[in-house]
C-alpha cells in the first residue's frame, strides 16, 4: 500500500474512533444532563403532554387542565376562581413559566419529580402520574377577604395562631392566571405587566411597607420583655408635647397632647400615642428593638413555602437616636408585609409562641401517599407568656373602646391595633391604612393583618380603623362562626 494512502487510512480510522468515543461519552455521561436541560423544548412539551396535578383548597381542586388541540402541548393549566386564589397558586404558563405554589411544586404537579416514579416508570423511563398540593387555605376566610377588598387596593393575611396554618392570602387588584396559561397569550401578559406588574404583585407576602402604628405591638413587647414596662395601667411619665430625641422636631399624636400626656401604655395603645412608643424605643435602643423584631420574623426570609422575598425589615445599619425613636412607631426604615404583622399578632394570641406559618399541609402522589407533610411545624417561644397576656389585654381595649371597634365579632374575644403609615417624599402619597387583630371563640382562634394602599376615601379620612378593621372583622367572623 502506498505510504500516503496508508497515512490517510490511519487518519480516517482515528477520526472514526474519536467520533465513537464522543458518541459514547454523550450517551453514557451527558445524555441525562442534556435531557434535563431547561432549554430542551422536549421537556416543556412533556410537562403539558398530560393533565397536571391539582392544588387543593378544602378538599376541592382549584386548578385543573384543559385540552389545547395544539400539536406541541396537549394540555394547559386551568383555574377555578383564578383571581380569588392567584396569590396562592400563582400562574403556570407555557410561555412565561411559573410562580408561587405552581413554581415551588412545579415538578410534583407535572409528574417529573423523582419521588413520584414507580418501578415501572423507572424501567420504561415514563413520566410519572402527577402529584397534588393540599393547602391550608380556608375558602370562607379567603372569600370574605376578597369580597371585602373590592374597591380598594390592598392585601390581607390570616393565620391560625395555634397551628401556623395560613387561612387566607388575598390581594386586590388580582389577576386570572388562566389568561396567561397558554403558549400564545402575549396580549394578556402585556396587560398584566403594565403599571410595573401591579396586578401580579403579591403585596400580602412580598411587598414590605411601613407598618405604622401596628408596629407598636413589637415596641411594647420589647419594652415589657426588657423590664421597661411592668404595668400597662401605670402612667408612663412621658410628656406630650414630645420632641423626638436628638432633634427639635415635635412628634404629634392624632389624639392630641392632652390625651397622650403621661398616658399609660393601655391608653397609649388605644389612642395610638406616638410620644409613648417613640420614647420607649429610644430608651430600649436599636439592639433590643431589633432583637425583639427578629424573634418575631423580621430580617428573615419566611418560606410558606412561597418565599417572602424581600423579607420584612427592622434596620440593622447603625441608626441615630431620633431614627430609633421613629422605628418605635413603625416609621423610618421599618418595613413589614401583612404576613409579618399577622405573625406578630399570632404570637401574641398564642401565649408568646410563634408557630412557623405555612400554606401547605401535605404534598402527595397521585394515590394520596404523602411525599411532604407540614402538619408538625416548628415553633419558638418568642416572648414570655405574661408579656403576651399584657399585650392582649391592651389590644382588647383598642377593639372595645378605640379605633378597632369595627373589628368586633359578636360572642368572640377580639383584640386589635390600628395603624396609619406616612409614605412618599414629604408624605406626597396617600397613607397606608393598617389593622392587625386576633379573635377567638368556641376553641378557635385567628390572627389577621390587613393593609389598604389606596381607596376612594378622602385623605383626611384614611385610617386603619375605618378602612382595614372592617375587612379584618369579616375574615375573623368567617372563621370563628363556623
Amino acid at each position: 500500500m502506498n505510504k500516503t494512502i496508508r497515512r490517510a487510512s490511519v487518519f480516517c480510522l482515528l477520526l472514526v474512533l474519536a467520533l465513537l468515543v464522543r458518541v459514547t461519552w454523550v450517551q453514557a455521561y451527558q445524555g441525562q444532563a442534556l435531557a434535563d436541560d431547561k432549554h430542551n423544548r422536549r421537556n416543556l412539551i412533556g410537562q403539558y403532554e398530560n393533565p397536571l396535578g391539582s392544588i387543593i383548597v378544602g378538599g376541592e381542586a382549584i386548578t385543573g387542565s384543559e385540552k389545547t388541540g395544539g400539536k406541541d402541548f396537549g394540555y394547559k393549566r386551568a383555574y377555578v376562581d383564578g383571581p380569588l386564589y392567584a396569590p396562592v397558586t400563582g400562574y403556570n404558563s407555557q410561555a412565561y413559566g411559573t410562580s408561587m405554589l405552581e413554581g415551588v411544586y412545579k415538578n410534583v404537579l407535572n409528574g417529573s419529580d423523582s419521588r413520584l416514579k414507580t418501578v415501572m416508570d423507572m424501567l420504561t423511563n415514563k413520566r410519572a402520574a402527577p402529584g397534588n398540593v393540599l393547602t391550608t387555605i380556608d375558602k370562607d376566610v379567603q372569600k370574605a377577604a376578597y369580597d371585602a377588598l373590592q374597591g380598594k387596593q390592598g392585601a390581607a393575611v390570616a393565620i391560625d395562631p395555634a397551628t401556623g396554618e395560613i387561612l387566607a392570602v388575598v390581594n386586590n387588584p388580582s389577576f386570572d392566571p388562566g389568561s396567561i396559561s397558554g403558549a400564545n397569550d402575549q396580549k394578556a401578559w402585556d396587560a398584566l405587566s403594565a403599571d410595573k406588574g401591579k396586578a401580579m404583585e403579591n403585596v400580602a407576602l412580598r411587598k414590605p411597607q411601613a407598618p405604622g402604628s401596628t408596629f407598636k405591638l413589637v415596641t411594647l413587647a420589647a419594652a415589657i420583655e426588657n423590664g421597661l414596662v411592668t404595668d400597662i395601667d401605670q402612667p408612663t411619665g412621658i410628656p406630650d408635647p414630645y420632641t423626638i430625641p436628638g432633634t427639635r422636631t415635635a412628634l404629634p399624636s392624632e389624639a392630641g397632647s392632652a390625651a397622650c400626656n403621661n398616658a399609660s401604655v393601655r391608653t397609649a395603645l388605644r389612642l395610638s400615642c406616638n410620644n409613648v412608643f417613640a420614647e420607649l424605643a429610644s430608651k430600649l435602643g436599636q439592639d433590643k428593638m431589633r432583637a425583639t423584631a427578629e424573634k418575631l420574623g423580621f430580617n428573615t426570609q419566611i418560606d410558606t413555602p412561597v418565599r417572602t422575598n424581600p423579607p420584612s425589615k427592622y434596620p440593622s445599619k447603625k441608626m441615630s437616636v431620633d431614627q430609633v425613636a421613629q422605628t418605635g412607631i413603625g416609621q423610618f426604615d421599618v418595613q413589614a408585609t401583612p404576613l409579618q404583622m399577622a405573625m406578630v399578632t399570632a404570637a401574641i394570641e398564642n401565649g408568646g409562641k410563634l408557630v412557623a406559618p405555612h400554606m401547605v399541609s401535605e404534598v402527595t402522589d397521585a394515590n394520596g401517599n404523602v411525599l411532604e407533610s407540614f402538619r408538625n411545624p416548628k415553633s419558638q417561644q418568642v416572648m414570655k407568656e405574661k408579656t403576651a397576656s399584657m399585650i392582649r389585654d391592651a389590644m382588647r381595649t383598642v377593639a372595645a373602646e378605640g379605633g378597632g371597634k369595627p373589628a368586633q365579632v359578636p360572642g368572640a374575644e377580639v383584640g386589635g391595633k390600628t395603624g396609619t403609615a406616612q409614605r412618599g417624599v414629604k408624605n406626597s402619597l396617600a397613607p397606608l391604612a393598617w389593622f392587625t387583630s386576633y379573635g377567638k371563640a368556641n376553641g378557635k382562634q385567628i390572627a389577621v393583618a390587613v393593609v389598604i394602599e389606596n381607596s376612594d376615601t378622602d385623605r383626611s379620612e384614611i385610617g386603619g380603623g375605618k378602612l382595614a378593621a372592617p375587612i379584618a372583622q369579616k375574615m375573623m367572623q368567617a372563621w370563628l362562626k363556623k
